[in-house]
């Protein structure tokens, strides 16, 4: 299959950071939860997370549950260079290596820190995917510069945000 056959079937996922949210994680999880499971019913089998603290790690982990019940969905961690964890807390740390250790593909972008390492790692999702699923408040910073690029590149949004704030 070609990359852009592949890439029909690829969704990305793009969200701020907790702290930035202003509605409980249950309640995000649970609309994380119903846009993937959205995406799975429109074909949609394999799921690229940043791996950044919330969104992307809620998300790895919910695409991980619904791999757990059907084996043709992949997980691949898109990750701006490796230690990017390292100043997180032990509990973030143990998470975050636990879904790794579950992915089909994990990707580093870059080899080193350079202040745009982490919008290369948010083009490289959207370069590779189909739909971009979108935890978006309309705050300015590193979800709408990719919410921004996705449009530009002509890829579905679908923002879990949107009848929800």
């Amino acid at each position: 299959m070609s990359e852009e056959e592949l890439r029909k079937h690829r969704c990305c996922f793009t969200g701020h950071r907790p702290e930035k949210l202003h509605l409980p994680e249950e309640q995000i999880k649970s609309l994380l939860s119903e846009a993937i499971k959205q995406a799975i019913h429109d074909g949609f089998t394999t799921f690229i997370s940043g791996m950044a603290r919330g969104i992307d790690i809620w998300a790895a982990e919910l695409v991980l549950e619904e791999k757990n019940k059907n084996d043709k969905i992949k997980l691949i961690c898109a990750i701006p260079l490796m230690g990017f964890e390292r100043s997180w807390n032990e509990q973030e740390k143990q998470t975050y290596r636990s879904i790794i250790a579950k992915a089909d593909y994990v990707k580093y972008v870059s080899d080193h820190y350079f202040r745009a390492c982490f919008q290369v790692r948010n083009e490289w999702m959207v370069n590779h995917s189909h739909r971009v699923i979108a935890t978006y408040n309309g705050e300015s910073g590193g979800t709408r510069n990719t919410i921004n690029y996705a449009k530009r590149m002509g890829v579905d949004i679908i923002n879990i945000l949107e009848n929800n704030r």
